[in-house]
């Protein structure tokens, strides 16, 4: 297929791009590389520097190259800041996203796939969370993917636009070329990582009085090939709606800092410090639907291979992709 990558230069979406072309798809990369990296774009891929607030831009774009798929990974997707700019959120993540699916719209795009996130679920009554779950987002971010989702689904209905929407729990890990680079970092690993490299001073938990084994917050890690693996599925196949991608096995903040501490073989200082306000206890993704129903079927399930291939990414990168 030739598949247009909306947030190509992004951390998924640059594992994904490289994961696309790796089983022989022409890729063009759309990325208005404000967060994300010209090196992280794979070089058998077409680069277009642009922003999806550009309509005649993505509509150029897709009329030029006339994708039968699009992947959709261009989005803010820092929580904090969510709260404190909500209007910096609907604007990039919902109206600029309309965008594109106009040019998909105009030009005869048969497939999207939308890089959602298990935010839409809030604070979950029932885990691990399965896609019946209520939909009830406690900050700006969760609620702008949601709203795509609705989107998504009324093209679906009015234009024949047909869609996935994939709900992610925590990506996590590397390809052997591309890995993680975010700043400001907010991602547990990464953030621990900076902790073993000495870039910060100590790594802090956030609570340790959770009712769970060890007192500290639980998480659903997934892998980003694991993620790519899914994209493509989802690409490749009829079947619209949402799917929950995530290992189905929580760790514990503590166990991801011991996989590190274990992983690298450096010791380094760990904080204990207030909650923060907002943190549920466990969040672990139920995906019997996406391995039933799309075939996916993740190959990175044990958290420490996660941890060591993100550690290997960040060993031959140290300064991430800055020369």
């Amino acid at each position: 297929m030739k598949i247009l990558v909306a947030g190509g230069a992004g951390y998924i979406g640059s594992v994904c791009t490289e994961y696309l072309l790796d089983r022989g798809h022409e890729v063009v990369v759309f990325d208005a590389l404000i967060n994300g990296h010209r090196e992280a774009v794979d070089s058998r891929a077409v680069l277009i520097q642009g922003n999806l607030e550009d309509a005649a831009a993505i509509n150029q774009a897709v009329a030029a190259h006339r994708p039968e798929g699009v992947i959709h990974f261009a989005a803010f997707i820092e929580v904090g800041e969510s709260m404190q700019n909500p209007g910096k959120y609907f604007r990039n993540n919902v109206a600029n996203g309309l965008n594109l699916l106009e040019a998909c719209v105009a030009n005869g795009v048969r497939k999207v796939v939308f890089s959602s996130t298990a935010a839409v679920y809030g604070m979950p009554n029932q885990v691990p969370i399965p896609e019946s779950e209520p939909t009830k987002p406690i900050n700006a971010y969760g609620e702008s993917k949601l709203m795509f989702e609705r989107v998504l689904y009324w093209y679906r209905e009015i234009h024949g636009l047909q869609y996935t929407a994939l709900r992610y729990f925590n990506a996590a890990g590397a390809s052997p070329t591309y890995g993680e680079d975010h700043n400001p970092e907010s991602h547990l690993i990464p953030l621990v990582m900076q902790a073993a490299e000495g870039k910060r001073k100590s790594i802090k938990v956030f609570g340790t009085d959770y009712d769970t084994p060890d007192g500290t917050c639980i998480r659903d890690y997934v892998h980003v090939l694991d993620l790519a693996q899914a994209h493509l599925l989802a690409l490749q196949s009829d079947i619209c709606g949402a799917f929950n991608l995530g290992s189905g096995n929580g760790h514990s903040v503590r166990a991801i800092i011991d996989a590190v501490r274990e992983v690298t073989g450096v010791d380094f200082a760990v904080e204990e410090v207030e909650r923060r306000p907002g943190d549920p206890a466990r969040l672990v993704g139920d995906s019997t639907e996406a391995r039933k129903v799309l075939g996916w079927q993740p190959q990175y399930d044990d958290v420490r291979e996660i941890v060591r291939h993100a550690w290997a990414w960040r060993k031959a990168h140290p300064n991430g992709y800055k020369a």
